[in-house]
């Protein structure tokens, strides 16, 4: 795919042909609804699809289905598999945060399979370009409890599965406000499935600081970018300049996963960062850049946070455009950012004990 976007402009789409986008979305995503307000509800399902309706690129619809257990028992205990099964028709809470319906488990495990359907496509087709519109999110769950709004940890199951179709270096991004910290765990001693977050922090769930590296094989395949509140556009550009994108050009992987939260945006009610729409459009298109360099262009945007319905819609409009090759190098650098400098020297530090 070529990266030329010398006929985007800021503010423009890219129309040209790209190939068609994979895309995961299925009703009864809907089903999984709370018993009184919550911040993740289905309207965020149509804000999403709204996102998508937006887009100019052609996308061919996948169509989902549940994961089985032995690919869910791949990052998760069987035990707790067989505690969410349980659950089945019964609504209740399973923390004070996440709740689960009559459908909730269901719906899970069809986002989850549904992702694994999209790594086959992007593995045996000519595909390359994904976009899941998942419910409930999933990068908070852990192996075995369920956490943050999530039940099951769908792009780990999808980077799981990944690894058992033959691919050997998987990486997931999570842009996600919040710490994936299920993901962490899950991958926390493997080497390859690399890890990389940026997140407020502190802010809950209270993992991600930058010592946090992995151990044992897995050791430097971690890599967290703490953030402090109020960050913008220009934070997280110099974030992925300084960090991310070294360290994944030096892991070369053959897929990448972005666990795409859009709860950094300015106006969400559930954190303290000030990123516009076109940052996350930047970040997407460096993504997308790596993705073609060394994996193929396999790349997929899966749906984790995002609050704000508004800023939902129209920063996962943006990444879609960035992930097609629209160019948002107008997004504003950092300046001043100790943070950024302090995780820089630390994933220098520890690539470089790698062998």
């Amino acid at each position: 795919m070529s990266s030329d976007t010398s006929a985007a402009r800021p503010g423009e789409r890219d129309r040209r042909g790209r190939g068609e986008i994979l895309l995961v979305d299925d009703p009864l995503f809907e089903q999984h609804r709370p018993l009184a307000y919550h911040p993740e509800r289905p309207e965020r399902l149509k804000a999403a699809r709204d996102a998508v309706a937006r887009s100019p690129y052609a996308f061919r619809r996948l169509d989902a289905r549940a994961a089985t257990d032995g690919e869910l028992v791949r990052v998760h205990d069987a035990a707790y598999v067989e505690a969410l099964d349980g659950l089945r028709g019964e609504r209740g809470y399973l923390d004070p945060d996440t709740y689960f319906a009559e459908k909730s488990v269901e719906a899970a495990r069809l986002a989850a399979g549904g992702l694994v359907a999209m790594v086959d496509a992007m593995i045996d087709g000519a595909d390359r370009r994904g976009v899941a519109l998942l419910r409930p999110p999933g990068h908070h769950a852990r192996p075995a409890q369920a956490m943050g709004f999530c039940l099951i940890n769908s792009v780990a199951v999808a980077a799981a599965h990944a690894r058992a179709r033959g691919l050997s270096r998987v990486a997931v991004v999570d842009f996600d406000v919040h710490h994936g910290n299920g993901t962490q765990e899950i991958f926390w001693r493997d080497p390859n499935v690399l890890y990389v977050s940026t997140h407020q922090y502190p802010f809950y769930p209270g993992t991600g600081a930058r010592h946090e590296r992995g151990e044992g094989d897995g050791r430097g395949f971690t890599v967290n970018v703490p953030l402090t509140a109020g960050g913008g556009d220009g934070t997280y550009r110099g974030a992925f300049e300084r960090v991310i994108l070294p360290v994944l050009e030096s892991y070369a992987p053959e897929a990448i996963l972005v666990s795409a939260g859009f709860d950094a945006a300015l106006h969400d009610p559930l954190a303290e960062m000030t990123v516009g729409a076109d940052a996350f459009g930047w970040m997407s298109r460096a993504l997308a850049l790596q993705a073609d360099r060394s994996a193929g262009g396999r790349m997929a945007l899966v749906l984790e946070g995002g609050y704000d319905l508004v800023s939902l819609e129209s920063g996962l409009e943006r990444a879609i455009a960035g992930m097609m090759g629209v160019d948002f190098s107008y997004v504003e650098r950092d300046v001043d950012a100790p943070d950024l400098d302090a995780a820089a020297a630390a994933a220098r530090a520890t690539w470089a004990a790698i062998p």
